[in-house]
């Protein structure tokens, strides 16, 4: 039985408006079979979608890399700080 309130358990905090608009890409550009980084960060160009890093200038390959390492780095810190549950 799937229970709405552990939707997000794995999560030691609520996604920033800027991680949640990144999500959100992600999932529509692997959806519709983009997966390489080089491709993944033009459509994420295509789109405008914001670095939630705040950092200016657009996505590449690199970029995108570093911005989903320091994501993860930070929930992982949120979840190992706070625990289970946003």
């Amino acid at each position: 039985m799937h229970n709405p309130a552990r939707a997000h358990q794995s999560r030691g905090r609520p996604l920033t408006p800027a991680e949640q608009a990144l999500a959100e890409a992600l999932g529509t550009i692997y959806a519709d079979g983009t997966h390489d980084f080089a491709a993944v960060a033009a459509a994420l160009n295509e789109r405008k979608v914001a670095r939630p890093s705040g950092g200016a200038g657009g996505w590449t390959a690199a970029v995108l890399d570093q911005e989903l390492r320091d994501l993860n780095a930070s929930l992982d810190e949120a979840y190992a700080r706070h625990g289970i549950g946003a």
